[in-house]
């Protein structure tokens, strides 16, 4: 099986009976390519891999190639069986299910990937998981991969970064445990307004319009989304929804 041969994979998804799910954003890489230079630029010897999103496992062999040991975090438990059934050969590779924004991803790394040197890779659109790797991480540019790279395609272009572990975070935040609240808050409702996306996890402790006194209290529009805000913003906002609990 091909895992880079759109029939081979559209005939392992039909085997399976699975169906993409847009709300969690799915775009499978397709390009054996893309996999291996993405592969090669992280993998170094004696390396653990955290591959979040693994899709159906094209860019997880290529790292199971290179690295000592694969861990892929996967929130589809439907993909479980396809990531089975392709990644069978492998015995450095495993499987967690779980949303790695409710991950406690220190104690996971501790858990497999001891005397092995950690290295994460993942896959997502602009999301609470990019904040938290704009926050802990420098990211830097590698390389673009086209929408064709990708089953179903894309809208956009993707990108392919290197994201070196920071001393210190760019921005200050009185709570780091509060501050990713709100922001895996902010993408709660991907659809909907930041106001409204807020209101599912504060909605119980304020009022909408104490909400959006928060979010135009940082000079943001009352209808603007989440996926707008930077990390700055995300930390402004944080520190005054605090300051109305």
């Amino acid at each position: 099986m091909d895992l880079c041969d759109r029939n081979d994979i559209q005939a392992l998804l039909a085997r399976h009976g699975f169906h993409f799910a847009k709300a969690l954003g799915q775009n499978f890489l397709i390009r054996g390519d893309v996999a291996e230079d993405i592969a090669a630029a992280g993998c170094v010897p004696g390396c653990g891999v955290l591959e979040v999103g693994p899709g159906i496992g094209a860019l997880s062999h290529e790292l199971c190639e290179r690295a000592g040991k694969v861990v892929a975090v996967e929130l589809d438990k439907t993909l479980l069986p396809i990531l089975d059934e392709t990644m069978a050969r492998f015995d450095n590779f495993e499987v967690v299910s779980a949303d790695i924004l409710k991950t406690d991803i220190p104690a996971l790394v501790r858990e497999k990937f001891a005397g092995l040197t950690p290295i994460v890779c993942a896959t997502s659109a602009y999301g609470a998981f990019s904040v938290f790797m704009q926050y802990y991480t420098e990211p830097e540019l590698l390389f673009a991969v086209p929408r064709e790279c990708f089953e179903p395609q894309p809208k956009v272009t993707s990108a392919v970064l290197r994201a070196v572990v920071r001393r210190e975070p760019p921005v200050e935040v009185e709570d780091e445990k509060f501050f990713f609240r709100v922001v895996y808050a902010a993408f709660a409702l991907r659809r909907k307004t930041l106001v409204n996306s807020l209101m599912t996890a504060f909605g119980s402790q304020l009022t909408k319009e104490q909400v959006t006194q928060a979010v135009t209290s940082c000079g943001l529009e009352a209808n603007i989304r989440g996926e707008r805000l930077g990390l700055s913003e995300f930390a402004t906002l944080s520190a005054e929804i605090a300051a109305l609990l």
